[in-house]
């Protein structure tokens, strides 16, 4: 691949680096804070690599829209549409053909490729980005992948990349892998607190937010709330009060591809967005217009009760490695404002990372697959 048609993003400048780095061994671990461009730039960059040979990258991505979102991007940087040169496969989806050298698959797919076919036969490299979210699919997948590796394949090479990580613990997983990081991000983001008052529901907190907001920013905005049923609270209350420029877009994991498809999509000229999301929008996506982020500072993880069980839901405060990927979403393309709902001394007693999922799931399906 011919850098010079890439964009020249923060990352851009460690690439060297990092092509040293899995020229010499087998793996590495890229530390690289949002907006870095490491999601389309690093597997691109690699396409050159004389160790990829005739091989795939798989590039594993935490959700569906994430994975067609770098797909495209990436296809569109080398002037096709997705299903040649990259191509992405994910549940009851594919756009592949026999041109494709990088696949973009979500993480539970990388484990049914091993477990059809240890080998991994035509797959050269294997990216697992965002790891820091810990998802139960992402650490078994990793887990099958070292094994894989130190058996079978000893050249496959395999990179963890994210924005928010602790590299060292990661390396020495990876046999003590070289750590590379990105300093910097595409744009500054101005953080900013309004806290929440006591007994405010946080419909109520975020409706108000974003009126404040659209009044005094430009740009479309970008609300972080834990789930659909608030989601769906907040776009009642700012119904027929928002002007007539600008439109209301939901983003959940239960829309069809079609309407998260269209929710990541650009506001049309002269209009403007506000797109109420879930944590569905936290990493590897990039909705251009987007300058100000409201963060609710709450998400919904799934907890297994072993005593009943059941899995149920649970609405947490957000971590600060979540956080961080949230405010990052107002600076991937131009100078942004991120508007935290809560004080800024809270922010200390925030996990630093959200628990491994692996910790709290049913691994009653892994075990049956």
């Amino acid at each position: 691949m011919n850098r010079g048609i890439l964009p020249e993003l923060p990352v851009s400048a460690v690439l060297p680096v990092l092509g040293e780095a899995l020229a010499g061994r087998n793996s590495a671990v890229l530390v690289a804070p949002p907006g870095a461009g490491k999601t389309t730039l690093v597997p691109l960059a690699l396409l050159d690599a004389p160790w990829l040979g005739e091989g795939r990258i798989v590039l594993l991505e935490p959700r569906r829209l994430a994975a067609r979102a770098a797909a495209r991007r990436m296809a569109e940087l080398v002037g096709e549409e997705p299903g040649g040169t990259v191509g992405y496969a994910m549940r009851m989806e594919n756009r592949t053909s026999a041109r494709t050298k990088i696949l973009v698959v979500t993480e539970g797919v990388l484990s049914r490729m091993i477990l059809d076919d240890p080998e991994l036969p035509g797959v050269a490299a294997v990216i697992f980005d965002e790891f820091h979210e810990r998802s139960l699919d992402g650490d078994f997948g990793l887990a099958l992948a070292l094994d894989v590796q130190g058996a079978l394949r000893p050249d496959l090479r395999l990179l963890v990349m994210s924005a928010t990580l602790d590299g060292a613990r990661v390396a020495k997983l990876l046999a003590g892998a070289p750590v590379i990081e990105s300093e910097g991000r595409a744009f500054p983001v101005d953080i900013r607190y309004d806290e929440r008052p006591a007994g405010m529901a946080v419909e109520d907190a975020m409706a108000k937010a974003l009126r404040s907001a659209l009044a005094a920013e430009q740009g479309s905005v970008l609300a972080f709330l834990p789930g659909q049923r608030e989601i769906e609270r907040t776009a009642e209350r700012l119904e027929d009060r928002l002007g007539a420029d600008t439109d209301i877009v939901p983003l959940y994991g239960q829309l069809d591809n079609r309407a998260q498809d269209a929710a990541i999509k650009p506001a049309p000229a002269g209009r403007r967005k506000v797109v109420l999301a879930t944590s569905i929008a936290e990493t590897s996506i990039t909705i251009d217009g987007v300058r100000v982020v409201i963060d609710s500072g709450l998400s919904r993880l799934p907890r297994y009760e072993p005593a009943s069980g059941l899995t149920r839901l649970e609405t947490v405060r957000v971590s600060k490695a979540s956080a961080d990927q949230r405010a990052g979403r107002a600076g991937r393309t131009q100078p942004g404002v991120a508007i935290r709902l809560w004080r800024a001394e809270q922010t200390a007693a925030l996990p630093a990372f959200t628990p491994p999922e692996i910790l709290e799931a049913d691994l009653s399906g892994v075990l049956l697959d």
